[in-house]
Formats: C-alpha cells, sequence, structure tokens
C-alpha cells in the first residue's frame, strides 16, 4: 500500500449524479487530504494526516508544495490513429473554402485515408504513441480511439492492430472503436448499403474473432450514412455483441434519434440538435458527448452543452482530436473555452471530463476519486481548483498517476 500526499485540496467528484446539471457547491472538497492506493486502486481518501496515523508503516509518496487533486481526465472520442496532416485544409477553410471545395481539391477525410493506409504498422503506432503520451501527460489517462482512416478490411484491421500494439506500451488506457463506416469510400462508388454489408461481412467477424473492439461507431449525415442504411448495419452490428456509438447531428438532425432508438451508448458531436432532440437524449440512458475541438477547428457553433444538462441529459466533454475538423487535441483548454461559452460551472465541467466521459464508454471503475476506483488521477500545481478552469488550459497537471502503473 502507498499513501499519496498531502494535497491543499481534493476533489473526488464522488455521490454526484450521473445525469442533469449540478452546482458547484455540490463537489466534496476534501483540504489537506491524502490518498491511500493498494495495488492501484484507491482504499481510502481522507484527511492526510488521519490516513498517516492510521497507516505509519506504509510507503508514503511526499507532495511539496500546494497541488489540487482530480481524477484522471477521461476523452471518450478522438481520431488519433492516423498519418499525415491536413494543415491545406485548414489553411483552406480560414479562407473561406467549403467541405466539397476542400474535397475536390483532394483535401477531406479521404486525404487521411490515403496517407494512412500507405503507412506502415510500425510508423502509425509511433505517431500513435506520441499523441497518447502528450495526452496522458496533461492528464488524460483513458483515451477512445477510433479506426476510420482505413475503410478496407486489411487498412481497418491494421488500425484496430496499431491501437491494440499501442495499448500496450503506453501509460493511458486505451479503448478502441471500429469507425470503418466513417464514410463510403471511392472504392465502392457511393453505394452505401453494398459498403456497408461488405464491412459486416468482411470486417466486423475478424474484429470479434481477435478481440480488436468491443464498440462500433457510424458517421449518419447527409456527405456520410443515411439513418435508415447505419440503422440496419448499427442493429446487425448490436447482435453480433458490439456497444454502439453514433456520430449524430453534426451538420443536420436524425443521427441522435437513430441512437437512441438502438440503445446507443453515446451520441456524438449534436452542433445541430435543437429542442426535439435534446428532449429525445435526455430521456435516455445515451449519453450526449459534446466535441468543442470540432467547433473550434470548423469555425461552427457549440453543441447545445448548456440545454443538454438542463433538460436532464448525461453530458461529457471530448476532443475529438483528428487531423481534418479538431488538429489541436488540448481537451482542458476546449472545455474551459466550452465552459465559458455555454455556461457551465466547474462541477459540470470536470463531471464531463471525467465520471460521465467513463458511461460513454461503458467503464464505471474511473472518473471519481473513492474506495475501490482505479488510482487514475492527476495533481495540478495550484491552491485552489477554480485556477485549472480560470487558466483555461494553460495550467498543465504536474503529476499524473494511472492504475496500471502503481
Amino acid at each position: 500500500m502507498k499513501l499519496i500526499g498531502p494535497f491543499k485540496q481534493i476533489i473526488t467528484l464522488a455521490d454526484l449524479p450521473l445525469k442533469g446539471a449540478l452546482k458547484e457547491d455540490d463537489m466534496h472538497v476534501i483540504i489537506d487530504g491524502g490518498v491511500l492506493i493498494d495495488n492501484g486502486y484507491i482504499a481510502s481518501v481522507d484527511s492526510f494526516e488521519k490516513l498517516y496515523k492510521e497507516n505509519l508503516l506504509v510507503k508514503i509518496e511526499e507532495i511539496t508544495g500546494d497541488h489540487v487533486l482530480l481524477p484522471g481526465f477521461v476523452d471518450c472520442h478522438t481520431h488519433i490513429c492516423f498519418a499525415g496532416s491536413r494543415a491545406k485544409d485548414y489553411a483552406m477553410r480560414i479562407q473561406g473554402k467549403t467541405y466539397l471545395e476542400i474535397a475536390k481539391a483532394g483535401g477531406g477525410i479521404w486525404d487521411s485515408v490515403t496517407q494512412t493506409r500507405a503507412a506502415s504498422e510500425q510508423l502509425l503506432t509511433g505517431l500513435l504513441l506520441q499523441r497518447t503520451n502528450r495526452h496522458f501527460a496533461e492528464g488524460i489517462t483513458t483515451i477512445e480511439v477510433k479506426s476510420g482512416y482505413g475503410l478496407e478490411t486489411l487498412s481497418e484491421l491494421k488500425q484496430l492492430r496499431v491501437i491494440a500494439q499501442a495499448s500496450a506500451q503506453t501509460k493511458a488506457s486505451l479503448v478502441s472503436t471500429c469507425l470503418a463506416a466513417h464514410m463510403v469510400p471511392k472504392d465502392f462508388g457511393g453505394n452505401q448499403t453494398e459498403y456497408l454489408s461488405y464491412v459486416f461481412h468482411d470486417l466486423l467477424p475478424v474484429v470479434k474473432q481477435e478481440e480488436l473492439s468491443n464498440r462500433v461507431d457510424v458517421f449518419i449525415e447527409e456527405s456520410a450514412f443515411n439513418a435508415d442504411t447505419a440503422s440496419v448495419y448499427l442493429n446487425r452490428a448490436k447482435q453480433m455483441g458490439f456497444d454502439i456509438t453514433v456520430h449524430a447531428d453534426q451538420f443536420t438532425t436524425g443521427g441522435s434519434a437513430v441512437a437512441v432508438k438502438i440503445g446507443a451508448i453515446s451520441a456524438d458531436h449534436l452542433e445541430a440538435s435543437k429542442d426535439a432532440e435534446i428532449k429525445l437524449l435526455a430521456k435516455s440512458d445515451t449519453v450526449a458527448v459534446v466535441l468543442p475541438g470540432a467547433s473550434l477547428g470548423l469555425g461552427m457553433p457549440y453543441a447545445p452543452a448548456r440545454k443538454l444538462l438542463d433538460a436532464g441529459a448525461c453530458l461529457a466533454i471530448a476532443s475529438d482530436w483528428n487531423p481534418g475538423s479538431a488538429p489541436m487535441g488540448d481537451l482542458l483548454t476546449q472545455a474551459a473555452i466550452l465552459s465559458t461559452a455555454e455556461k457551465l460551472n466547474t462541477a459540470e465541467t470536470f463531471a464531463g471530463l471525467t465520471y460521465r466521459a467513463a458511461k460513454a464508454l461503458s467503464l464505471d471503475d474511473r472518473g471519481i476519486l473513492a474506495p475501490g476506483m482505479r488510482a487514475d488521477m492527476q495533481a495540478y500545481p495550484c491552491s485552489d481548483y477554480r485556477e485549472i478552469l480560470y487558466q483555461q488550459g494553460k495550467l498543465k497537471p504536474a503529476n499524473v498517476w494511472t492504475a496500471d502503473f502503481k
């Protein structure tokens, strides 16, 4: 066992509801606290002095100076397994070029597909590790990683195998998602039904057999897959035993309704969601995942986070880190900016980055500092937890711990 501390403040996020709005005063703050760790899991969170007196023979990891302890962040939506850059796309976008104009000029998702298909597993693994290790150093201890830049069986499997290889080489916990339904590849001439049938028959059985992922995602949008075709595919994937998540309501509505009807774990994006979609999500068990990085990258409005919370939804905040629409990848900066734009208080923002984001990955063993939970934690060099959002991402954690590296 090991006792870590003392911390000026510990924000446990324990005993908070999974859904709906929160009050900042709802957060439990332990002053001059410590955390007792047993084999990578939390045994107790309490006053450091009390824990020290009760465990005189335990190993001490002393924290010097003022620090605020939080659960490790969970980034429940990323696309960080890719090769190449789309800086040219970004330059065109800020000149006012449309998505279609960028695609016609050789950019867009297909550009990343071409570069990722051509990359070796070794190169992709190295690139993915660079990104996951940067995320981990910034306090993100659990990271969802999607495929979706292969769009054919061998290349999709290459991505998923790379995620598995990187998972064994990083301190962060990686959760893989099969996003073969990212767009209809040029190889299939725009035939959605034919392509999704191919994915279902040729790819998903291998993913299941090799245990490369237990999650399937689809992009429901006019430029990708329509609601009816996507529903058939998702139902079949669900029957195979996959958890379902959906890229929903980014530019047009319709995706969130599919997500709720099919019982998806989460519906992600939601920039276009209106009152009907908000009400639907709030009444469901589907987590509403908002992606401020995409709004910043595309110069478009944020998802209606405030309305989702007030309606009673479970709201998570993720980075959408990808080479095209969300290249920044700084989750805390994005969340801090979103909180000012959508008027999310500190408790709501922290909840969206921790235990509510863990819910979007069906993980119930992290995101809270409480007995029995993973010791995934991060400490910021300050004496007041309010400094973390106040500095809008410029204040980074001084220490990060995870259960897998005790």
